[in-house]
C-alpha cells in the first residue's frame, strides 16, 4: 500500500470522520461566541486561538487529500465544495473585512460533506433540479397571470398590496405561504370586493396544495433514487470484496495442493 493509499484509508476511517464532524460543530459554536461582546471581552484570545486551531485542522485535512488525490481531487464536487468553504477563511483580509469574516460561518456547511445522510439529502435536491425547472416555470406563469389579474381587480382599492405587478406578486407570495392570508389580506379585500374569494381560493389550491407539493414530491423521489443508488453501490462493493476473498482462498488451496 502506497503512502497516498494510507492517507486516504486514514481519512476514510469512521473515527477520523467523527472527529472532523466534532471539530466542525465546535468551530460553529466558536463562531457564534465571537458575536457576543461579553464573551469576547472575557475569553476573546482563547476563542480566537481555538478558531484558528479548527481552521488549521481543516487545512491539514484538505492538504492531505490534495497530496493523496492530486488532480483527481477536483473531480469530486464535494472536494471542491470543501476547498471553497475553507478557502474563504484564508483569503487575505478575511480577519478585517466584516463580510468575509461573517462568511466564515459557512464552515458549518462542511457537515454536509462529512455526514453521509446530509450529503444524500443535498444530492437528491441537486438531482431534482432539472425536473423542478419545469415546475418552477409553471409556478412563474401562474404568479404572472395572478399578478396581472390582482393588479387589475384590486389595485385601485389596495395600491399598497396590488398597486403594480411587483407588489401584487409579493402579496400573492404571502398568500401562497398562508402567512396571515385570510385576516391580513383576503378578508380586508372582500370587504370591498365580496367576490374576491373566487380569485384567492383557486390560487391557493393551485399554488400551495398542488404545485408546491409537486416540488416536494420531485425532491423526495430524487432523494429516494439517490439512496437506492448508494445502497446498490454498497452492495456491489461488498460483493466484490467477497469475490476477492473467495478468489484468494481458492488460490491458497491450489498452492497447498
Amino acid at each position: 500500500m502506497t503512502t497516498r493509499d494510507r492517507i486516504l484509508a486514514f481519512l476514510d476511517r469512521t473515527a477520523v470522520r467523527n472527529t472532523l464532524l466534532v471539530v466542525i460543530l465546535i468551530n460553529a459554536v466558536l463562531l457564534g461566541m465571537e458575536t457576543s461582546p461579553a464573551i469576547m471581552a472575557t475569553a476573546g484570545p482563547l476563542v480566537v486561538a481555538l478558531d484558528s486551531l479548527c481552521l488549521a485542522i481543516f487545512v491539514a485535512e484538505l492538504a492531505a487529500k490534495l497530496f493523496a488525490l492530486r488532480g483527481q481531487f477536483f473531480r469530486s464536487g464535494w472536494n471542491i465544495f470543501d476547498f471553497v468553504i475553507v478557502g474563504i477563511s484564508l483569503i487575505p483580509g478575511a480577519q478585517t473585512l466584516s463580510v468575509l469574516r461573517a462568511l466564515r460561518v459557512l464552515r458549518l456547511l462542511r457537515v454536509i460533506s462529512v455526514a453521509p445522510t446530509l450529503r444524500r439529502v443535498v444530492e437528491g435536491f441537486v438531482n431534482a433540479l432539472p425536473g423542478m425547472g419545469s415546475v418552477i416555470l409553471l409556478m412563474g406563469m401562474i404568479f404572472y397571470i395572478g399578478s396581472v389579474l390582482a393588479t387589475n381587480l384590486f389595485g385601485t382599492s389596495f395600491p399598497d398590496w396590488f398597486g403594480d405587478l411587483g407588489a401584487s406578486a409579493y402579496t400573492l407570495f404571502q398568500v401562497m405561504t398562508l402567512e396571515s392570508w385570510s385576516m391580513g389580506i383576503v378578508r380586508p379585500v372582500m370587504e370591498i370586493h365580496p367576490q374576491a374569494w373566487l380569485f384567492f381560493v383557486p390560487f391557493i389550491l393551485i399554488t400551495t396544495f398542488a404545485v408546491v407539493n409537486l416540488l416536494v414530491g420531485l425532491i423526495v423521489n430524487s432523494m429516494q433514487d439517490a439512496h437506492n443508488e448508494e445502497s446498490n453501490a454498497r452492495t456491489d462493493q461488498y460483493r466484490d470484496e467477497v469475490l476477492a476473498r473467495l478468489k484468494a482462498i481458492e488460490e491458497r488451496l491450489q498452492r497447498n495442493e
